[in-house]
């Protein structure tokens, strides 16, 4: 059996917990939090998600691991048959990551200590957001997901790139990042209302107050130098 390896707060953690549900691969898992010596074991850089097979092969990062979980289990797709089809997925999926995502991943330190990032940054982050929001438009269908009829992978991944998004990125800025794109608000209201979304929802908001503390206790250490 697969062991995923990571923590339920985690958003990347969970593009492959949903993946891996989606595609009914049975699995175990195996709670890890960032920069713990037993995750450097399986992730070569200490990095969550990181699975590990039955025969004992290591693999991290999660578009790596959701491609090989596609490549060896594919009876229930999540990427078009045709090329350019899969190409236009993993476009959206990387717009979504360097133009969603990581920008609003700059904010997570002022949100955690409950302080307003400085002005400066926030217009930097603002202006990298409305890059991709424009790509966004061009690139999704939301008919009825977000490449078009089929689900796929993007619809996973942007899923719960978006939730930081709304947890950071639109709480700094009081910006409702998601209705600047047409459509993309419906199609996230009917991917929040999935089974699967709702089982690792919960599982996510129950390993909250654990990683908090756990962020908290590096803060602590941190400071502590």
């Amino acid at each position: 059996m697969i062991t995923l390896h990571g923590f339920a707060a985690s958003n990347y953690y969970n593009i492959v917990k949903h993946a891996l549900l989606y595609k009914g691969i049975p699995f175990q898992e195996d709670l890890l939090y960032a920069g713990s010596d037993d995750l450097l074991t399986v992730s070569p850089v200490g990095k969550v998600p990181a699975i590990t097979m039955p025969e004992g092969f290591n693999l991290s990062e999660s578009n790596v691991i959701c491609d090989f979980l596609e490549e060896t289990y594919p009876e229930k797709p999540l990427y078009p048959t045709d090329a350019a089809e899969r190409a236009t997925v993993r476009q959206i999926m990387k717009i979504a990551e360097l133009y969603f995502e990581l920008p609003s991943r700059r904010l997570i330190p002022y949100v955690f200590s409950g302080t307003q990032a400085p002005n400066a940054i926030k217009e930097e982050v603002r202006q990298v957001l409305g890059r991709g929001i424009i790509a966004m438009n061009r690139l999704c269908k939301f008919s009825p997901w977000i490449a078009g009829e089929q689900f796929t992978m993007a619809d996973i991944y942007v899923h719960y790139v978006n939730t930081i998004v709304n947890a950071f990125g639109a709480t700094q800025l009081e910006w409702d990042v998601l209705a600047e794109v047409d459509g993309m608000k419906e199609w996230s209201k009917a991917m929040s209302e999935t089974d699967i979304a709702k089982s690792v929802q919960a599982d996510s908001q129950a390993n909250m107050p654990e990683f908090m503390q756990h962020v908290k206790a590096q803060i602590q250490a941190a400071n502590a130098k």
